[in-house]
């Protein structure tokens, strides 16, 4: 039977060794005899209870509160995931990784991860529909692709995509538990120095062995520009951002690897404007910083100027597959705008 088809789920409450249910109401115990594969959440769970998609000994029970008893048989109706109303788009994919329950996208600068007001197509998810042409086990009920994380329109590199539930569940688990490997490479206004008396005076800004910067606060929506994150000590989401200087350019701008404990929208822009290092071509948290044309030569200082995006690409990603449990790694190269970027200033740092 395909996946696209209605299936019965029949579930029968069983005695644990107190001789009670695993759980008193109804929907931590469908939840806690379900079998893996199945990948039906709890919160699932709760809505197909609620639309009528469970028997109780063959009567319908709505009531996620309910209280099962030993013996009780379920039946959960399956029904065939919904259709969404995205539109599959034909655009090329750099694809490093697929089999039947994820997808591993080195995606391009520019592109949107997900439609929203204003970028409704041409977008990684109108991309992927075309792509797995239908072939989607479904994911929340609905044959769509699991976003589990994303990264910014302008930056580049790497994403992965759940096309099943239970690959859902498992990558969602992995990113909650800040358990997946994540670096990527930014070029930044400055170099970070532990040395440095300002960024020793800086709130949530420290630094570790081997003069590895960390930035540690929460962020939150800025107050008056909602298209901004915003660095506070109270209230917000906690955040934590690692970086560590790759290569210097002259003293007045560094290649940096950033590694993330935690994943919040525009994290890594964001906190390294904070530390005053900003990354070159950020047209939100950059500001209007150049580089010193005397210092570096005005070619450098140019080519930094007319950056056309945040200089951020997301290199390395590396995760447990949730269904087969292999252990997975991928890199991406640097985009070509980066490193002429990065030539550009290399030329520059020599002759200063």
């Amino acid at each position: 039977m395909s996946d696209m088809e209605e299936r019965i789920l029949k579930l029968v409450i069983e005695a644990g060794e107190d001789g009670n249910p695993p759980a008193d109401r109804l929907d931590k115990a469908l939840a806690a005899i379900v079998p893996e594969e199945a990948a039906l959440s709890r919160s699932r769970l709760a809505k197909m209870i609620a639309e009528g998609a469970v028997l109780r000994n063959g009567a319908p029970i709505t009531d996620q509160k309910a209280k099962v008893a030993v013996g009780d048989i379920f039946e959960i109706t399956l029904a065939p995931p919904k259709p969404v109303e995205t539109v599959a788009q034909e655009i090329p994919l750099v694809v490093l990784w697929e089999d039947d329950d994820l997808i591993v996208i080195d995606k391009p600068a520019g592109m949107v991860v997900h439609p929203a007001p204003g970028s409704e197509d041409g977008t990684l998810v109108n991309a992927l529909l075309h792509h797995f042409g239908g072939n989607l086990s479904g994911i929340g009920g609905e044959a769509r692709p699991g976003i589990v994380h994303r990264i910014d329109k302008d930056t580049s590199g790497l994403l992965v995509v759940a096309k099943s539930d239970r690959a859902h569940h498992g990558l969602a688990a992995q990113f909650e538990k800040h358990s997946v490997h994540r670096h990527y490479l930014a070029v930044v206004h400055g170099v970070p120095d532990a040395a440095d008396p300002r960024l020793r005076g800086t709130r949530g800004v420290s630094f570790e062995a081997g003069n590895i910067l960390k930035i540690t606060s929460q962020l939150a929506r800025h107050k008056t520009d909602r298209q901004r994150q915003a660095v506070l000590f109270d209230g917000g989401r906690h955040a934590v951002t690692r970086a560590r200087v790759v290569e210097d350019f002259a003293g007045t701008a560094a290649l940096v690897d950033c590694w993330l404990e935690t994943g919040r929208t525009h994290q890594i822009r964001v906190h390294m404007a904070h530390a005053g290092h900003g990354l070159i071509g950020d047209p939100v948290y950059g500001g209007k910083r150049k580089l010193p044309a005397k210092v570096i030569g005005e070619a450098a200082a140019q080519a930094a100027a007319s950056f056309p995006r945040q200089a951020l690409h997301a290199a390395t990603l590396g995760f447990i597959h949730p269904v087969t449990r292999e252990e997975l790694s991928f890199s991406s190269p640097l985009p070509a705008d980066m490193e002429a970027l990065l030539e550009s200033l290399r030329n520059g740092a020599q002759k200063a």
